[in-house]
């Protein structure tokens, strides 16, 4: 009894497949027309269970990560009804328009909507996609303190990028490639110097990076008096990614929530770490050249 309803079950299943692999058709007479299964793969060597990469098709390209952070159950900092979370998606958004339209790059995005992600899974996914760079955005929070606004720029810590090289050199010892440096098969003591020289380096570049934001947001965007810091950032610690964290103000100032949160406020900033982002590709290429 059993095996009969187990048939029953299963026997159609069976009929599709091997219709399927065989490459045939299905008659249906009712309707006058014939039906074949067809079931989209992605393309081999594209990644899985990764954002979409939108852009120029050319792999060659620079590709940018940008990464809203908070989201989902996360809503970040919260104040009179505005979450960091909204705020810094319509920024992640603003920002990926006007790379799009300025052309040349690749760009995604960690998050499109409201979901939420994990801390460690948001330099993960840059990797895993080869970014070029990473821009985590983010807005700040004074508490009860007032009049507190501007934007401020982290890269991470001296002590926190030895700690992450040591970690990632011993997760990943047998890794392929590291910045360009093949690291396969290497001891454990030269592979854990490669990545300390690889995190040095993703290090100079993400201090120049943030230089550069700096540089030429100088007149249109408000920073913070102590706009450039170091931090111990689980967000910054790819090892072979240069990558920022960006506060993009204080959702606490009621003025500064709203400029953020405003199309000419989103705009203005789009353009400006668009500058620079393009400034610092350039400068990039001419150093390989």
């Amino acid at each position: 009894m059993r095996t009969q309803i187990w048939l029953i079950f299963t026997a159609p299943l069976a009929l599709v497949a091997g219709l399927f692999i065989f490459g045939l058709t299905l008659p249906v007479p009712y309707l006058g027309r014939d039906y074949v299964l067809r079931l989209a793969l992605p393309d081999a060597g594209d990644p899985v269970d990764l954002p979409k990469i939108s852009g120029p098709p050319d792999r060659s390209r620079p590709l940018v990560v940008i990464d809203a952070g908070h989201g989902g159950k996360d809503p970040g900092a919260v104040h009179g009804g505005v979450r960091e979370k909204d705020i810094v998606l319509g920024l992640a958004k603003a920002l990926k328009s006007e790379l799009l339209a300025s052309g040349g790059i690749r760009v995604a995005l960690t998050r499109d909507t409201d979901n939420f992600l994990v801390l460690q899974e948001r330099p993960e996914i840059a990797r895993r996609l080869g970014a070029d760079l990473f821009v985590s955005i983010h807005a700040d929070s004074a508490g009860e303190v007032r009049g507190v606004r501007g934007a401020s720029i982290y890269t991470l810590s001296n002590e926190a990028s030895s700690e992450a090289a040591a970690r990632f050199a011993e997760r990943e010892n047998n890794t392929d490639r590291l910045n360009g440096v093949s690291v396969q098969g290497q001891s454990e003591a030269i592979s854990s110097i490669l990545v300390q020289l690889s995190q040095r380096r993703v290090q100079e570049n993400s201090s120049q990076f943030s230089r550069l934001v700096v540089r030429e947001g100088d007149g249109t965007l408000r920073f913070h008096p102590q706009t450039r810091r170091s931090a111990e950032l689980a967000v910054l610690r790819a090892p072979d990614v240069p990558a920022i964290l960006y506060e993009a103000g204080y959702i606490t100032n009621p003025e500064e929530a709203r400029a953020l949160a405003s199309e000419e406020g989103q705009e203005t900033f789009a353009r400006t770490m668009t500058r620079a982002i393009r400034i610092y590709f350039a400068r990039e290429r001419g150093r390989t050249e």
